[in-house]
């Protein structure tokens, strides 16, 4: 519990905050949005609401939190992968789906639906992160892919990552993982597959499966 003289900027209102956080962000992603309960937080902290509330005004300010923090803590991941000189496009690719499978594989299909139906300005925020994260990656992935023989040279990489952000947008709607009846997570794995292997290379396609089968291993561990 932060000591009574400490203020939201000292290094002890700073730690209480990050486990605050921490703790938040797992009760969010497992069981969404309107499960997370102020009570039920600071009872899981072993800390009183009061303190929760020199935090964070609101639940809403805490879902928020934990929303930029995913969202920085994925793109800060995501370009170590893809800025990395010593990984092949194959491996590029299979650490793109470790990192992003790594969040999905926490998330429930119910948190989803969840902020759509309780929380759709959150539920919105996902999509920005999406938006912004999204033709960066794909963008960047596709380039090296190019470069290195893998796909296919006359692809556009501006079209293909727009494509493929429309597509994951519509997959990952709640409906469509209740009609697909998968996860997030093997959602991205299925079309990340789907759409590569139709992007590249008679070499780009033998790279990509002697590498996947140790990416899915890693990812499964």
């Amino acid at each position: 519990m932060t000591p009574p003289h400490s203020t939201p900027s000292s290094p002890a209102a700073a730690l209480s905050r990050t486990r605050i956080l921490e703790v938040a962000r797992t009760l969010f992603l497992a069981y969404g949005f309107n499960a997370l309960t102020m009570d039920d937080l600071a009872r899981e902290l072993g800390m009183s609401k009061k303190t929760l509330y020199v935090h964070f005004p609101s639940k809403d300010a805490l879902a928020e939190a934990i929303l930029d923090g995913l969202g920085k803590s994925i793109r800060a991941q995501l370009e170590a992968v893809l800025s990395h000189p010593k990984l092949s496009f194959a491996q590029k690719l299979c650490g793109v789906i470790d990192v992003v499978g790594s969040v999905l594989g926490k998330v429930s299909p119910a948190t989803f639906r969840d902020l759509q139906r309780n929380a759709p300005h959150l539920y919105q925020k996902i999509e920005e992160v999406r938006k912004k994260n999204v033709p960066f990656v794909i963008g960047s992935l596709i380039r090296t892919g190019i470069a290195e023989g893998m796909v296919r040279p006359e692809i556009d990489p501006a079209f293909a990552a727009e494509f493929w952000l429309q597509a994951i947008r519509g997959l990952v709607q709640p409906d469509i993982l209740d009609r697909t009846q998968l996860t997030p997570k093997q959602t991205l794995e299925k079309g990340i597959h789907l759409f590569f292997n139709g992007l590249l290379t008679p070499a780009g396609r033998k790279d990509y499966e002697h590498h996947i089968v140790s990416c899915e291993k890693h990812a499964a561990s």
